[in-house]
C-alpha cells in the first residue's frame, strides 16, 4: 500500500472518531487538521470539500461496520446464531467502537432533514443494513428455526429499533441496564419469531 493511501486511512480513522463525538455536521477540514497535526491545505488536497470529507467517512465507517460487524456474522452457520452474532456485534458496534458511539444513528438524526449525497448515502447504509437483517431472519425461517409466515422485514425493523433504543439508553441515559434489556427486547423477538412457538 504507497504511503498516500496509507496517511489517507489514517486522517480517515481520525476524521470518524472526531464525526461521533462532533457529528458531521461538525467535522470540518480546519477542526480535523487541528486532530491530525497537518495543514489545512495538505487535508484538503485528500478531500477537497466539506461534503467529500463527509462522505469518505461515512464510507470509511460503512467498511469499518462490515468487518467487524457483518462478516463475522456471515462466516457464523445460516439461521438463528447469524442473527445472534449480527446483533451481538452491532451492539458493540453501537457503544465500544468510536468514542461518539454509532456514527451512523447519530448522522442518522443529523442528516434526515438535510437532503444530498451525504443523506443518500446514509439512506443507502441503513436500508441495506435492514435488508441484510431480513435476508438473515430469511434463513432462519429456510432452515425451520423460524415460522414460514415470520414477516422477515418486520423482524429487520424491530431489531433495528431494539439497537436503536440500546444506543439511546447507554449513551445518552447512561443506564446500567441497557445492555440487558436489549438482550431481553432481542430474546423476545426471536422467541416470538421460533416455529412451534
Amino acid at each position: 500500500m504507497r504511503k498516500g493511501e496509507l496517511t489517507r486511512q489514517a486522517i480517515l480513522d481520525q476524521a470518524t472518531e472526531v464525526a461521533s463525538r462532533v457529528g458531521l455536521g461538525g467535522l470540518t477540514i480546519g477542526q480535523l487538521a487541528a486532530h491530525t497535526e497537518m495543514s489545512k491545505s495538505g487535508l484538503f488536497a485528500h478531500f477537497q470539500s466539506k461534503e467529500s470529507l463527509q462522505l469518505q467517512v461515512l464510507e470509511w465507517a460503512h467498511d469499518r461496520y462490515v468487518d467487524l460487524v457483518v462478516r463475522p456474522a456471515l462466516s457464523t452457520p445460516r439461521g438463528e446464531r447469524r442473527l445472534r452474532v449480527l446483533f451481538d456485534r452491532w451492539l458493540v458496534w453501537a457503544t465500544e467502537i468510536l468514542p461518539g458511539g454509532c456514527i451512523f444513528t447519530s448522522a442518522s438524526f443529523e442528516l434526515d432533514d438535510q437532503p444530498g449525497p451525504v443523506r443518500d448515502a446514509l439512506v443507502r447504509y441503513e436500508r441495506d443494513l435492514l435488508e441484510l437483517i431480513a435476508t438473515v431472519a430469511g434463513t432462519a425461517v429456510g432452515e425451520g428455526e423460524y415460522r414460514a409466515d415470520v414477516d422477515t422485514e418486520q423482524f429487520a425493523y424491530e431489531m433495528h429499533g431494539i439497537v436503536l433504543a440500546y444506543h439511546h439508553a447507554s449513551r445518552l441515559l447512561a443506564d446500567p441496564a441497557a445492555a440487558e434489556r436489549a438482550r431481553r427486547a432481542f430474546e423476545s423477538l426471536v422467541a416470538a419469531a421460533r416455529a412451534g412457538d
